[in-house]
């Protein structure tokens, strides 16, 4: 269900592990409130808000304005359920490797917090809930892309891609960008051209987001043996896909102006895509310049700033539906 990624938090281990404040001392009883923390980072929260952003607006722009409470409700539930899941197993396939990494050896499987098998139990329990919850209040296109997004993410990706092939990024996107259409499908039962071409922005967005990321961790993933592009390939193989990805997505975000017009898509959303496209792809050259120059490349600049992209150009998609 999600391939966009964390944000990256520094700090202790969430959860209880030896040798920390959280540890279990001999007959103390387990914290309730850390186990509670402990499944939370599991779901990933900052991915699932960052998802939900992307949804929202997309069912407001499909539906006119605000959808249907019902069905608004549900996608959110069910939304963030089938991203926590999808998150959580992700967790459980790669707690071998995420051990290994200094960005996710705080998670709670390698701290320790939480055991493989409850983790296991966790994330089939949030899906089978997602999943019935999309299949009872939504339809069968919605709940077909809910399940198949999960499945995508956690065995085609996670089990597959992941780890034999530096391709992993780009064809990982795909679970990334589903909950664009899934927004889509649950207010009209299809998917619209204008559906896709949402769809295509977040699609294109993931590489270069996922590429910075990638580059300040290219140590971890080295040491854990995951072939991600800044691993296997020169730099300039990867600044150009940076700057390819990022300009496609600009293209992307462009060509959702017209395709909306009539769904009330208009001057708020046309000068929120040339003006946040610009300033994303003068990012993604100013890193590459970096690059070239030997300078200290700076990746997370890019990494934080791909993210405000999306949630600005999301809004203005919500406020054009609604003025």
């Amino acid at each position: 269900m999600s391939m966009i990624t964390e944000r990256p938090v520094p700090g202790r281990a969430v959860g209880v592990a030896e040798g920390t404040a959280d540890a279990v001392r001999p007959g103390a009883r387990l914290d309730l409130v850390a186990l509670l923390r402990a499944y939370l980072s599991l779901c990933k929260p900052q991915i699932v808000e960052l998802l939900l952003v992307t949804t929202v607006p997309t069912m407001m722009v499909a539906a006119g304005g605000w959808p249907d409470l019902r069905t608004l409700t549900v996608v959110l539930i069910g939304g963030a359920m089938a991203g926590g899941a999808a998150s959580a197993l992700n967790c459980y396939i790669d707690r071998d490797i995420d051990q290994v990494m200094r960005r996710t050896k705080r998670r709670p499987l390698p701290a320790n917090a939480v055991t493989p098998r409850a983790v296991l139990i966790f994330g089939l329990t949030l899906a089978v809930i997602s999943v019935a919850l999309m299949a009872v209040f939504t339809n069968w296109l919605a709940t077909a892309l809910t399940a198949g997004a999960i499945f995508y993410y956690d065995v085609v990706y996670t089990l597959w891609l992941k780890r034999r092939t530096p391709a992993n990024t780009f064809w990982g996107g795909i679970c990334g960008s589903a909950p664009v259409i899934i927004g889509w499908a649950a207010v009209t039962g299809t998917v619209s051209a204008l559906g896709w071409a949402l769809f295509a922005v977040v699609f294109f967005w993931q590489m270069p987001h996922f590429y910075a990321l990638a580059i300040k961790y290219k140590d971890d993933y080295a040491r854990a043996g995951i072939p991600m592009l800044p691993v296997v390939r020169s730099a300039r193989r990867v600044n150009g896909e940076i700057v390819l990805y990022t300009v496609l997505t600009v293209v992307a975000s462009l060509a959702v102006w017209p395709l909306g017009s009539g769904l009330g898509l208009g001057l708020i959303y046309g000068i929120t895509a040339i003006a946040t496209g610009a300033a994303f792809l003068g990012e993604a050259l100013l890193l590459v310049k970096r690059s070239r120059a030997g300078e200290p490349l700076k990746p997370m600049r890019l990494f934080h700033w791909s993210i405000t992209y999306l949630t600005i150009l999301f809004i203005a998609v919500a406020v054009d539906a609604l003025v």
